[in-house]
């Protein structure tokens, strides 16, 4: 299948947009390794986790924290969800690697309970300025926790979905996260209709069914 977005560069300008990008978000990841404001993630944790993908996207997915998987790896969605994450990318008719993902925490919560209030605000100014840098046109929040901490809101995932919302320049759409799907398989026909109407959004048709 046809990449829908190419990885950035092709021009001198291109390139080295792109080496300034990966460079700021360098200098966010170096001290989110050695960030110590939550004590009980701090003791926790086997290493952060920051963020991977395209530094230059259209689109990033915004979850809510790391997983066991993640924690031993120090990359966001390589488990059993994220596994569903990237079939819910490729289904769109992108790669894993056209897009940013992230999450609001960057330690794992023990036991991958919620994250709490001032967690979330003591990871607030990292994920913020990874989206100032990376500049998405569009951010897809996977679950509540994610709605809440970038969209500041109280309401529920269903009442946020199928709507535009912003962050910034960025429009944010709203579905639900992947390892609830995980326990709710009905829900995924639900998920779909949230990015077919993301791609509807971005101008896009999802890609016929392969035969």
């Amino acid at each position: 299948m046809p990449r829908r977005q190419p990885a950035p560069g092709g021009t001198t300008s291109g390139n080295q947009d792109a080496d300034a990008r990966r460079a700021a978000l360098a200098v966010i990841q170096r001290e989110v390794a050695k960030c110590t404001r939550c004590p009980e993630l701090v003791a926790n944790r086997t290493q952060t986790v920051f963020g991977v993908g395209n530094v230059a996207p259209r689109l990033a997915f915004f979850g809510e924290a790391p997983g066991a998987d993640e924690d031993r790896t120090g990359e966001p969605f390589v488990g059993a969800a994220g596994k569903l994450l990237n079939d819910i990318i490729q289904a769109m008719g992108f790669q894993r690697e056209d897009v940013y993902i992230l999450n609001v925490l960057k330690c794992r919560p023990p036991s991958n309970r919620a994250p709490e209030t001032d967690e979330v605000e003591n990871c607030r100014h990292f994920h913020e300025r990874q989206l100032d840098i990376l500049k998405p046109e569009f951010v897809c929040c996977l679950g509540l926790h994610a709605a809440k901490a970038l969209l500041r809101s109280t309401l529920s995932v269903g009442k946020l979905r199928s709507k535009v919302h912003e962050y910034g320049s960025s429009k944010v759409v709203v579905t639900y996260h992947p390892a609830y799907l995980l326990r709710n398989p009905p829900a995924k026909k639900d998920v779909w209709e949230d990015m077919k109407f993301l791609l509807g959004e971005m101008g896009l048709k999802p890609p016929a069914p392969k035969k």
